[in-house]
């Protein structure tokens, strides 16, 4: 009796659930509605929300904090790379590996983070412009990224209880882009922003043109972002794309090839070639330059940024000399596009003191917002003009205008030499350019993605600089440090006996043939700055015209910004070219309209003359500071 009480008493004892649980069929459906992979144990909470704008749209928002927060700053990125893939890097339950890795010291302080889908992309309503003009002639809708930003802010400021009422904006290349945006009628609570490597103007140096030259690996990017089914690279497959571009002959020809004129984004660009108005309206330097600047606002870049070199520093001078006395700061470090977000130890074959991208995060980019969104927080420290990492030394440095360099002439001379001084007797070097056989700008085979794709701007240009239609001068062997802090800038006296031309000019840092300390650096040609010209535009960028052959014409632009030391025992080096093949799309060297229209015998020989020394003098004017 006492062994059946107690298997009774056992039974009993049972669960309900297990007693109670009904029978399944076999073939019910496995298949469930969704999964909840944030659990209970998640040291964060992640809320999805659709924040309504003033036209009714409503736009995907991701919000992210850790358990506890109140009284917080609001960290927001306006995206159109995925909200939820942002905010789930890992699905894990630790905040700091499902937010990117640039957001740790954020949100372990007590920052709420926020991502949004940009109007038109992933899960938010609306239609997808590419980088939306602003409200004005080329937007009469209304609703533009500043609208939107202001809409977004107020709902969040005033929806989360968590917070305290203080926001600031922040992203990387289009999220640079929007977070310049939000800065044209900011709202109130808008106390703060950081834009990263922004897409500021198009066609002048940013993602589509350099100088006018058209740079076709957009369209790998235009067919991912615009395309909602079947989008992502083009399907060329994986052979050296530098043939396959010669292949289709231009850029026009590709994008027929390829489909790539279905999409209105490139039958835009292809329509507007010039800098006329419909790229000026929506340069953002320009839209700022317009209005007083009260948010506080740190621009930066990487000094080889191989997308959007041009965007930052655009913006830091144009509201300067509007403005003098703006709330604005530039940043540089020695990253590739948007590095600062990642880890900056190296780049290629270049190492650095440290991991200077989280470096900067945590002694500028982080005390630069805490000041400004936290409650009751220490007095910001007063802006300088400019934070630059000065590569060739190894060092942060803070300059209190920027340029911080006096242009010094380093002038194209005899026998391929360099010379600070010009030379008084007039001369000329020439090369003959073949767009059969265009210079490429990365060692073959050329795919532009990847890291050969990222560190491209710091590749070992030895590859280049024994081709016969590349000219090289170098100095002789540096007896003392050479440090530029700004822009070089190019005056190159040059003909043509085309009707057409592009002209390229590299400063390159050449390192000692023997470097028993960095073996592998031995001989190296550094690219501390590469950029191209389109000839047709030397009489204005909104005014393109066939050259005369046999003329000299004077051709001037800017390499990017930088802050960069060649050492004792290095060389100064500058190479002269007419093609960075296939980045930017071939000059056919005859006249046509627009070289997107191109066809196969417009594309002619041409011998490219360059002068140096008397009155048609070319030279590199370097931004030469004194240490």
């Amino acid at each position: 009796m006492r062994q059946a009480a107690a298997l009774f008493l056992a039974f009993a004892a049972l669960p309900l659930m297990a007693q109670a649980a009904p029978p399944l069929d076999p073939m019910a459906s496995d298949k469930v509605a969704s999964y909840d992979w944030v659990r209970p144990e998640a040291d964060y909470v992640r809320r999805e929300v659709m924040v309504p704008m003033r036209d009714g749209t409503k736009l995907f928002t991701v919000i992210v904090m850790r358990k506890g927060t109140k009284d917080a700053p609001i960290l927001l990125s306006r995206t159109p790379y995925n909200a939820t893939g942002h905010t789930s890097r890992n699905r894990s339950q630790k905040i700091e590996e499902i937010l990117p890795v640039m957001d740790a010291p954020f949100v372990n302080d007590g920052y709420i983070r926020v991502y949004q889908d940009i109007r038109g992309m992933q899960k938010s309503e609306g239609d997808y412009v590419m980088t939306r003009p602003a409200r004005g002639p080329l937007n009469k809708t209304g609703i533009d990224h500043s609208t939107d930003a202001y809409d977004t802010i107020d709902w969040l400021v005033q929806n989360l209880a968590e917070s305290n009422g203080k926001v600031a904006v922040i992203g990387s290349s289009y999220l640079g882009f929007t977070t310049l945006m939000a800065l044209i009628d900011p709202h109130p609570a808008l106390k703060a922003a950081v834009p990263q490597s922004p897409m500021a103007d198009g066609w002048i140096g940013d993602d589509w043109f350099h100088n006018g030259a058209f740079r076709t690996f957009g369209f790998d990017f235009a067919l991912s972002q615009m395309v909602e089914k079947g989008g992502g690279d083009v399907p060329r497959g994986s052979g050296d794309e530098y043939d396959q571009f010669l292949e289709a002959v231009s850029s026009g020809g590709y994008a027929r090839r390829w489909g790539l004129d279905a999409l209105p984004v490139v039958r835009k660009m292809m329509l507007h070639p010039a800098y006329d108005a419909y790229w000026q309206e929506q340069a953002v330097d320009k839209l700022l330059a317009k209005r007083k600047l009260t948010v506080p606002t740190l621009v930066m870049l990487g000094q080889w940024d191989q997308e959007d070199s041009y965007g930052a520093p655009a913006v830091f001078k144009a509201v300067k000399e509007a403005q003098p006395d703006a709330p604005i700061m530039l940043g540089i470090g020695p990253w590739r596009h948007s590095g600062a977000n990642y880890e900056g130890t190296s780049l290629g074959a270049l190492k650095f003191e440290g991991d200077t991208a989280l470096q900067f995060r945590l002694n500028w980019i982080k005390p630069f917002l805490d000041c400004r969104v936290k409650t009751d927080p220490a007095p910001c420290a007063p802006m300088p003009a400019a934070v630059t990492y000065a590569t060739g030394a190894d060092r942060w440095e803070v300059d209190a205008k920027w340029p911080a360099g006096i242009e010094t002439p380093l002038y194209l001379a005899p026998r391929g030499a360099l010379s600070w001084t010009k030379p008084d007797k007039a001369g000329a070097d020439s090369y003959v350019s073949d767009p059969a056989s265009p210079v490429p700008f990365m060692a073959r085979p050329v795919h532009m993605d990847g890291d050969q794709w990222k560190t491209w701007l710091v590749a070992d240009q030895r590859f280049a600089s024994n081709r016969p239609d590349v000219l090289t001068y170098t100095t002789p062997v540096l007896d003392k440090p050479v440090h530029i802090k700004g822009a070089p800038r190019i005056d190159l006296a040059a003909a043509t006996s085309g009707r057409d031309s592009d002209f390229v000019v590299k400063l390159i840092d050449v390192y000692p043939r023997e470097l028993s300390a960095q073996p592998g650096m031995a001989g190296y040609q550094l690219g501390v700055g590469i950029e191209i010209f389109r000839g047709r535009y030397v009489h204005g960028f909104a005014t393109p015209a066939p050259l005369e052959p046999g003329k000299t014409y004077r051709f001037g632009w800017s390499l990017p910004h930088v802050n960069h030391v060649f050492r004792p025992g290095h060389r100064i080096m500058v190479q002269v070219q007419s093609s960075l093949y296939p980045l930017y799309d071939r000059n056919p060297q005859t006249w046509v309209p627009s070289i997107f229209e191109a066809q196969a015998g417009d594309y002619q020989k041409a011998t490219q003359t360059v002068r140096y020394g008397g009155a048609d003098a070319s030279a590199v004017w370097l931004p030469v500071a004194k240490d």
